[in-house]
């Protein structure tokens, strides 16, 4: 049988995606909804001539959302950055180190602290686009705010209440997905935002064939190369550093005990920190870009042009932020201390390696040789696209971080599906095997 057809026969599993990718379509259907009191198509001119700077990538993430400046133009990014904000101060605030310990209770609390400061950071980027967008024009001399005053109020104050309702609206959206859809909503979210661009750049692409810019065996040779990358990208995901572990475990009967060791296994992640390091690096890297837009000044114009995304010092600037990051964030969301203590406390021992101190040295130094390699492979993957763009011309409109989150979000889902088709028919043996007991019985 089919995956699809398993799918179809399952009829919660299908609700769940049907759920999801309703909700989804709602989603890209805000999109294209505008903000009261803009000129949509001096807005578009601004952002398709300013693509270079650190607007260009939070247009990747919203879906054009932003270009368009519909009422989803901060996207989730401010959920996203709350959610970071929160998860590195875990563990620097001793009292929601305490909550995360405490388990669901505690989570949920954290939860809604990180949905404050998702309002709190969409009114601050939405009073702050509001203002820029009053004091800009787009490239032709026309104004982006054709109406001062909307419904009765200032333009800012609806500007600020649309947008953060948008954003607490596409958080709503993830929040449905993830507890009654399929997969992760957030993460979900991104990726349709990024995939909407795909089609845009498959249809450039065959124009540049169609009109003798590139060559159509090109084409087939960088298809063929996209395609070995996305596999190395899924290996490489999915890849793992196992730590072998033993459980010692008494079990007595008959006066006697006996000792016995089971044999588990610590996973750790080559690619640890996600697409965390990539997108920070590219944000540092793209903001005095951004700056050079706005403030006209030689020695900001000069960094601009030193930071071209296909120029060498911005590749190797790229690349010592995106180990840092590495390092540094891998530093935050993996503790071997608490590792080593909680496998003191059940019990579990690392073969060779004494318990406590000895076992969280050890699991450090895995971890650092590990994060070598993820270094490597995020590095790699992240400046590959670059480099294609400045040799063949090729009208890339996601890079490598894009292309990480695709992938990493799509092999998430396939698994959630995966894991909820086995529980279905785990259920389903265990409900036929108790009738039977009942039938048994009589």
């Amino acid at each position: 049988m089919s995956a699809i057809e398993s799918i179809a026969k399952n009829s919660d599993l299908r609700k769940r995606i049907l759920f999801t990718l309703a909700l989804l379509a709602i989603y890209r259907i805000g999109v294209h909804v505008p903000t009261p009191g803009v000129d949509g198509s001096a807005v578009l001119s601004f952002f398709q001539a300013q693509s270079r700077g650190i607007f260009g990538l939070f247009n990747t993430f919203t879906g054009g959302a932003l270009s368009q400046f519909s009422i989803f133009a901060l996207g989730i990014m401010p959920y996203i950055s709350s959610s970071i904000i929160f998860q590195l101060l875990t563990s620097a605030i001793p009292y929601l180190e305490a909550l995360k310990k405490e388990g669901e209770q505690g989570r949920r609390k954290i939860n809604q602290y990180t949905r404050y400061a998702t309002v709190a950071l969409a009114i601050i980027q939405g009073y702050g686009i509001s203002t820029w967008l009053m004091n800009s024009t787009s490239p032709d001399g026309h104004p982006l705010v054709i109406a001062p005053t909307v419904a009765f109020l200032p333009f800012q104050i609806m500007t600020i209440i649309t947008l953060t309702a948008g954003t607490c609206f596409i958080m709503w959206l993830g929040e449905q997905i993830t507890e009654r859809g399929i997969g992760n909503g957030t993460s979900l979210i991104i990726f349709t935002g990024i995939a909407a661009a795909i089609p845009g750049g498959v249809q450039q692409l065959w124009e540049l064939v169609r009109t003798g810019e590139m060559r159509f065996a090109l084409v087939l040779l960088l298809v063929a190369f996209m395609v070995a990358i996305i596999a190395a990208v899924i290996y490489m995901e999915v890849a793992q550093r196992r730590i072998t572990v033993q459980y010692s475990q008494r079990q007595g009967g008959g006066g006697m005990q006996s000792m016995q060791t089971p044999t588990s296994h610590l996973p750790i992640k080559l690619n640890i920190s996600g697409v965390i390091p990539p997108i920070f690096a590219s944000s540092l890297l793209m903001f005095p870009a951004t700056m050079a837009q706005f403030v006209n000044t030689p020695w900001l114009k000069a960094l601009q042009d030193s930071l071209n995304p296909s120029g060498t010092i911005f590749n190797i600037m790229f690349v010592a932020l995106i180990v840092f990051f590495s390092f540094f964030y891998t530093e935050i969301v993996f503790n071997p201390n608490d590792v080593a203590d909680n496998l003191k406390k059940y019990g579990g021992f690392v073969p060779g390696v004494r318990a406590g101190k000895s076992t969280a040295d050890y699991i450090q130094r895995v971890l650092e040789r590990v994060n070598v390699v993820g270094c490597i492979y995020l590095c790699t993957i992240c400046i590959l696209p670059g480099i294609m763009v400045n040799q063949f011309n090729v009208p890339f409109h996601f890079g490598g971080t894009s292309l990480l989150i695709l992938v990493g979000v799509a092999l998430d889902t396939a698994q959630q599906i995966q894991s909820h088709m086995i529980t279905q028919k785990y259920e389903g043996f265990l409900k036929g095997a108790k009738i039977r007991s009942r039938r048994v019985q009589f």
